[in-house]
């Protein structure tokens, strides 16, 4: 299956699961292909026939992304150069949680989360460690006895109940033994980080130098704004006065490429709830692309009130689309 063919049947997929689906992000680079929304559950997703070209780059990007954007980044993918990714197992790449379309078609539209998920040594589940003790008491059973029984030490088995993972054949062991499942679900949508190393957000990109002036103007009218490096945007800019008017910020010329980005940010700021600003040399003919304003870097110098900045914008936004 061609990349285009799986972006298409994983949109086709997320929307039937009543999920809101961003345009495509055909433009390079990008760290992500597409944002999706389902209430207050906003992803990122890369969509890859081989996760090996997934690089940690991209990863650390699409990390910074959801911190500041509030979403949760994710690879969908079918296989890696030596095997196929398998059905109910959740992976991990540069942090970010990987799995295959089968595992997302149920996690999204059947609402059966994965269980087992992938580390170093091989498959993995996490045990409820109360409900295990509860049962294990309620025989009569001590660690010793339970320990017996799985053929590990009295420790492994006081691990297990104090929330340690367990591989799949302790899993299918203890669900024979007392005859119910003690596996938790693999909690996908926050990043699955109750089972990786919860390692802190990759530190911003330096900016373009070309974007100092833009970056110091909203910076000033109140957003603290984080370069980006692969994204259709510049910059995120979150709002610093909690005024919840989170931008993505776009700056070059207004050439084609520009009015294409500017267009996928439109559809990118609709499924985020941000707002999309597309900075251009010179004021364009034109006040917005499709919901994202378009204000000339010759405008932003006459301006010395940063409300006037962010009034501006919002003027423009919200113009109707061209």
């Amino acid at each position: 299956m061609s990349r285009s063919a799986l972006v298409g049947n994983v949109t086709a997929m997320l929307r039937d699961a009543d999920f809101v689906v961003s345009e495509r992000c055909a433009v390079r680079p990008k760290s992500f292909d597409l944002a999706a929304r389902r209430g207050e559950d906003l992803l990122l997703l890369k969509i890859l026939g081989n996760i090996d070209a997934f690089d940690a780059v991209t990863g650390a990007e699409m990390r910074r992304l959801g911190n500041y954007l509030s979403a949760t980044p994710m690879v969908l993918g079918m296989r890696t150069r030596d095997e196929d990714l398998k059905p109910g197992v959740v992976y991990f790449r540069h942090g970010v949680p990987v799995f295959n379309p089968d595992t997302a078609y149920d996690l999204f539209i059947e609402e059966v989360p994965p269980l087992i998920y992938a580390a170093p040594g091989g498959l993995y589940v996490d045990i409820d460690g109360d409900l295990l003790a509860d049962e294990r008491e309620r025989r009569g059973w001590s660690l010793g006895r339970l320990a017996s029984e799985l053929g590990v030490s009295r420790r492994t088995v006081s691990k297990y109940e104090d929330g340690m993972n367990a591989s799949i054949d302790v899993a299918i062991q203890l669900e024979k033994l007392f005859e119910q499942p003690f596996s938790t679900p693999v909690s996908v949508l926050d990043g699955a980080d109750e089972v990786r190393d919860a390692d802190p957000t990759p530190q911003d990109p330096e900016a373009d130098p070309e974007d100092a002036h833009v970056v110091t103007v909203l910076t000033r009218a109140g957003f603290d704004m984080h370069p980006t490096a692969r994204a259709p945007f510049k910059a995120v800019g979150e709002d610093s006065d909690s005024r919840e008017e989170n931008l993505l910020a776009g700056h070059s010329a207004f050439t084609r490429s520009a009015e294409k980005r500017a267009r996928i940010m439109s559809s990118l700021g609709a499924v985020t709830r941000t707002r999309s600003v597309y900075f251009v040399e010179k004021r364009a003919k034109r006040d917005s692309v499709e919901g994202t304003a378009l204000v000339g870097c010759d405008e932003l110098e006459a301006m010395r009130d940063p409300d006037d900045v962010r009034d501006l914008i919002r003027e423009r936004a919200d113009e109707p689309a061209d």
